[in-house]
């Protein structure tokens, strides 16, 4: 079995730019890949420099890159990086020191309760189902 790829250790300076990106064009939130799935965390990016995205890729060693569509004929190219789950969480702990916007109280009930709340196995207990209901909750009504 593969190992997990863990996020690199990043340096103050690598932490604080990352975490500027992640404040001005940057989220993070708790998504779905399918309607009936739970909630996992996301860290995501969006810039039309692709050089920008590419320094997040390469410092944190996570995540990818992927083309974003142009819904009008003058948008420029644009570009998101995405991180999920627990390496979302590795980095997430790396930037919250420098994190100044509404992300920042985001992040931090994320680092107190998120892997509590989130089995490995996937497997909830009834309690863990209402605890983590209320996670998300008041997660997401933490907004600008």
């Amino acid at each position: 079995m593969a190992a997990y790829k863990v996020t690199r250790q990043l340096s103050t300076a690598e932490a604080a730019y990352i975490a500027g990106l992640v404040d001005g064009e940057g989220s993070v939130t708790l998504t779905r890949k399918h309607r009936n799935e739970n909630r996992h965390l996301g860290l995501t990016i969006s810039s039309t420099e692709m050089q920008l995205l590419q320094f997040v890729v390469d410092a944190a060693g996570v995540g990818k890159i992927s083309n974003k569509k142009a819904s009008k004929p003058n948008h420029s190219h644009s570009y998101a990086y995405g991180v999920y789950n627990r390496q979302a969480l590795q980095l997430i702990e790396q930037i919250y020191p420098h994190l100044l916007s509404y992300k920042a109280e985001r992040c931090a009930l994320v680092l107190c309760d998120y892997l509590r709340l989130t089995p490995r196995n996937g497997k909830y207990t009834s309690e863990m189902i209402e605890e983590r209901k209320r996670f998300e909750c008041q997660f997401l009504s933490i907004k600008p």
